[in-house]
């Protein structure tokens, strides 16, 4: 159990765990995530399976059987992912050989690849790291995925947000959107947490690599772990420092983002029961309802926003925006009698809430009219329990 629940402690919990997984336990923990994610009305998902020296390749064939069953349900869209080192460390040339024998092996299953860049021991390997997937990626036509700049230090190096203009600048350098299929164009971009730190000279620089080079970059916010994470004071420093309540939210704008800068982005549920996020049932509505505390999004325009943002432009985040996706699973827009027009989520009023009685028996039963969710606003400001999916 988590003692001070710090990065560093995560990191080791995570690492001891995986000492311990058995098959049956990981199809067990996943097939309760894919339940819990149908009853909240999810329709498809992005599911991240480690692969390193421990683990091996564990979690992908777990993943595979649950894609398999869970089909009729849930588009799954299987990320290799290296979330331990890939060039520095003791494993990290074994980390990276079983990466790549997991995208030769499972070829068939797997649709992305994804790497941390930040856990890399130096700046030089990170980069090798970004340089080695962007390859990976191309050579192999799959969709590119990267957790970065999980902090919020000033770096080292040459110039400020170094970490994601290298990425930028290698999608740049290997042609990133001309040598990609159009659908395998997207690159998710998730926590990315020193963005919310850097001078507004550097964010707009970053800003117009981006859209002068049309680069199909989008910024994926996960509020949860980086809330989670970010931010604590560093043991004794919080000793007779002026502020030692001062917590930086320490996550993206994903709103603003969108909105002032003209970028892609969406929120993320990421983890669901770990060591970075001990909370939460990997509810996306939900998500989109804190973010209105999170950002200062109160107005009927912001919850349009973050409805988007854990649907349709989640949807275009992990690259399933395309016509043949859409195909695969029809979205509703037309009003559907008492439910919301939602597309692709049916939301029933009731028309009363019953409570027992003070006499305990049903003919004293206390009816009180139920709230009733007239619009996309009602959704996110108060997310109905009942979700069915419309296909």
């Amino acid at each position: 159990m988590p003692q001070s629940g710090g990065f560093k402690e995560a990191l080791a919990n995570t690492s001891a765990a995986k000492e311990r997984y058995t098959p049956e336990d990981l199809y067990l923990r996943g097939s309760q995530l894919l339940a819990d994610s149908h009853r909240h009305g999810v329709t498809s998902m992005r599911a991240f399976v480690e692969v390193d020296a421990v683990t091996e390749f564990k979690t992908v064939e777990a993943a595979v059987k649950l894609k398999r069953d869970f089909a009729h349900l849930i588009r799954v869209q299987i990320c290799v992912f290296a979330q331990d080192p890939i060039f520095s460390g003791d494993s990290g040339r074994r980390n990276r050989e079983l990466l790549i024998e997991a995208l030769d092996n499972y070829a068939a299953h797997v649709e992305v690849l994804g790497t941390t860049p930040y856990v890399e021991s130096d700046a030089d390997a990170a980069v090798k790291n970004i340089d080695f997937a962007i390859r990976t990626a191309v050579e192999r036509q799959m969709l590119l995925d990267f957790h970065l700049d999980y902090h919020l230090e000033t770096p080292q190096g040459p110039a400020p947000g170094s970490l994601l203009k290298t990425l930028l600048h290698h999608l740049i350098e290997h042609k990133w959107t001309e040598r990609a299929l159009k659908d395998k164009q997207a690159v998710a971009i998730g926590h990315c947490t020193r963005l919310t730190t850097l001078d507004s000279s550097v964010t707009e620089s970053i800003v117009s690599l981006i859209k002068d080079n049309k680069l199909p970059v989008h910024f994926v916010g996960l509020p949860t772990s980086d809330l989670y994470m970010m931010g604590r004071p560093k043991g004794a420093e919080q000793q007779g420092h002026s502020h030692p309540h001062s917590r930086p939210r320490g996550t993206m704008q994903i709103p603003s983002m969108i909105r002032d800068w003209g970028l892609d982005g969406c929120l993320g549920v990421n983890n669901v029961g770990n060591a970075f996020t001990p909370s939460g049932d990997g509810d996306p509505l939900q998500l989109a309802s804190w973010g209105v505390l999170l950002y200062h999004a109160g107005t009927e325009a912001d919850a349009q926003l973050l409805y988007g943002c854990v649907s349709e432009r989640a949807r275009r985040a992990i690259g399933l925006g395309s016509e043949e996706e859409s195909a695969e699973m029809p979205q509703r827009s037309q009003d559907l009698g008492n439910g919301v027009p939602v597309p692709g989520l049916l939301v029933r009023n009731v028309e009363h809430v019953e409570l027992p009685g003070k006499s305990g028996d049903e003919h004293g039963q206390i009816r009180v009219p139920a709230r009733q969710r007239l619009s996309v606003n009602d959704v996110v400001w108060d997310p109905p329990s009942s979700r069915p999916i419309l296909r």
